[in-house]
């Protein structure tokens, strides 16, 4: 993949990561256990303008105390039927904000909890520091830049790459 920092602006890369954020949707949170590594998938609610990414979580989960131990976390965003990725740092925060979990409550979230009342109910909140991204033409497209490559045309330009501090 072709690295887009020489050619993009900062500010268009961390564009880029928002943007395939809300199009992925779900993300594996990666937490510390101890010396160990936790991944959980997350439905993600996105807050673009205020630099922050929120999910709903349950107290009764490991989680929680695993983020209040450790703060710092990987969110890993992935759509492999069209070759996109996001890979986010942040610290994480847990809070009982129920105005905010009362707003981010959905019909999908019923599948955990009675209602947005519910005193089990937590909001997660992770504010992003830095992200990399791969952001590839498709899967047909891809498959067949990979095919050309393995015949001896060199490494494949599978569409964009970056690094960038959101």
């Amino acid at each position: 993949m072709a690295t887009t920092s020489a050619t993009r602006s900062q500010s268009a890369d961390a564009q880029q990561v928002w943007d395939l954020m809300k199009r992925i949707t779900f993300a594996m949170l990666v937490t510390r256990d101890g010396d160990q590594l936790r991944s959980r998938p997350m439905a993600a609610h996105l807050d673009a303008e205020h630099g922050a990414i929120y999910f709903l979580t349950d107290v009764r989960r490991h989680k929680d105390d695993e983020i209040a131990r450790h703060q710092r976390v990987n969110l890993a965003f992935a759509d492999s039927s069209n070759h996109t990725y996001v890979s986010v740092s942040g610290r994480a925060l847990v809070s009982n904000e129920r105005a905010k979990i009362k707003e981010l409550f959905s019909t999908a979230a019923k599948a955990w909890w009675d209602s947005a009342d519910d005193p089990n109910i937590r909001l997660l909140t992770v504010l992003p520091d830095e992200a990399e991204y791969w952001d590839s033409p498709g899967r047909l497209i891809s498959s067949v830049k990979m095919a050309i490559a393995a015949l001896g045309a060199g490494r494949p330009d599978l569409g964009d790459h970056g690094k960038v501090s959101i």
